[in-house]
């Protein structure tokens, strides 16, 4: 690890993309200065959801993008993982790159089996092309429902890839909002193979935890035994910001005790698309104890979850 990428240190930060591609003018890149967090992942602690971004000049972005980011390597992705003090990342073909996953598959390779990958595929992915993916470590493919970042795409399409890729052990992970799931409840509860949901649904926190809104979302989890859920990015779902984001706390926690065996967490560095503020990831891993208190419920979270759903394929 060179000085130049320790998190804080020169270099760290990147504010624009490269080659032919500048990033967005309101784009947030990455916080400069992250904090050492108090709270210590326990031993083989898996960050289980970020992004690379790029580089735009070696991997080109998305003409189909709807936004252009910051770049943000391989390397930084390393530095944070052991700056925050984890051992493992599941790393999330991010929609700036549309079907191209070269840049997971890239930080794949150099990740000497610390890593494991979901990747972006389009129905006409052959079979040697999806095996291509398995040996480079994708464990499983995303489905973006959220409107402003992707275009729909039929779920007949949609439902034939799950069935393909459920033959290679493989999970689906979906993207969406709380207010559509009513309309998505029974696609998802069709789906052939273990689903991981990102973000809880992104629920309303400012309705009640029991409401009717986040009550759906828990019925889907209590209804489907094979979908899990990450308890991630109270920074995108919090009214009341940061350091604490108390507002997210009562619904990840929910999640936690009630599923305990199917929650996940991780950083979503690099924070694609904020508006408000830079998360500080250091203050994005405190949060962990608030949600998972004991020292079970982090040891599942962090390391015996995401082990079991990514490196033993057996989830």
């Amino acid at each position: 690890m060179t000085a130049a990428l320790i998190p804080g240190g020169p270099g760290w930060a990147s504010d624009r993309a490269s080659g032919a591609f500048v990033m967005d003018a309101d784009w947030k890149p990455f916080h400069p200065r992250p904090s050492k967090p108090q709270f210590v992942p326990p031993a083989g602690a898996v960050d289980a959801h970020c992004h690379v971004f790029g580089p735009g000049a070696r991997f080109p972005y998305a003409p189909e993008r709807k936004y252009t980011p910051c770049d943000a390597s391989k390397e930084h992705l390393w530095a944070l993982r052991d700056f925050l003090g984890f051992e493992r990342n599941v790393i999330v073909q991010a929609t700036c790159h549309g079907a191209d996953n070269r840049a997971v598959i890239d930080a794949l390779q150099y990740a000497g089996g610390r890593a494991r990958g979901v990747a972006t595929v389009k129905k006409d992915v052959t079979d040697a092309a999806l095996r291509e993916l398995d040996e480079a470590g994708v464990r499983g493919v995303r489905f973006n429902f959220v409107k402003r970042l992707v275009d729909t795409t039929p779920r007949e399409e949609l439902h034939e890839i799950a069935r393909r890729v459920a033959a290679l052990g493989w999970h689906v992970v979906i993207y969406f909002e709380a207010q559509d799931l009513p309309e998505l409840y029974d696609f998802f509860a069709s789906l052939p193979t273990v689903l991981v949901v990102d973000h809880m649904g992104r629920p309303d926190v400012s309705k009640p935890v029991d409401g009717e809104e986040f009550e759906l979302f828990v019925r889907l989890m209590r209804e489907c035994t094979n979908i899990w859920s990450k308890v991630t990015c109270p920074d995108r779902l919090s009214k009341a910001g940061p350091p604490h984001y108390e507002d997210v706390i009562p619904f990840a926690k929910r999640l936690v005790d009630e599923f305990p065996e199917r929650v996940l967490w991780g950083t979503d560095w690099p924070h694609p698309n904020m508006k408000m503020h830079v998360p500080d990831d250091g203050q994005l891993v405190d949060f962990v104890p608030r949600i998972a208190v004991t020292p079970g419920q982090q040891r599942r979270l962090l390391v015996d979850n995401p082990l079991r759903l990514y490196w033993d394929r057996t989830g």
